[in-house]
């Protein structure tokens, strides 16, 4: 699998966009176009081709034990909430798309902004 191969898997979900968020250009942030959350980031590493995505912990625990190869904890990431793919290390396909579906899903919900301290304060006056 190429790195366009793997944006392109990523770019079949409605509202999903890619950049190249860092100035020397080797990495692709796959967003939401929404929220713009990341849903995934690839870039090339020692191991080879990489995309980094987001996972419940439970889920990720799993998927390292079967992959010990193919599954990290996230690089440069919150290791316990992302994890590190390498989509050419012996990982079948059906796999790879729902790690990167369940990633699309965990980071599509918009948080509602907090309310500030004094909002719904009864004037004491």
């Amino acid at each position: 699998m190429t790195s366009n191969e793997l944006c392109k898997l990523c770019l079949g979900f409605s509202g999903a966009v890619a950049d190249c968020p860092f100035q020397n250009g080797d990495a692709v942030a796959l967003r939401h176009k929404e929220n713009q959350k990341w849903f995934g980031l690839i870039t090339q590493q020692k191991n080879g081709l990489c995309i980094n995505l987001k996972c419940e912990p439970s889920k990720a625990d799993f998927w390292r034990s079967a992959y010990p190869d193919s599954v990290t904890a996230g690089w440069h990431m919150n290791k316990r909430h992302w994890i590190s793919v390498y989509p050419n290390l012996a990982l079948p396909l059906c796999d790879l798309q729902e790690m990167i579906c369940d990633s699309f899903h965990l980071t599509l919900a918009t948080f509602p902004h907090k309310k500030s301290k004094t909002k719904g304060r009864k004037n004491s006056l």
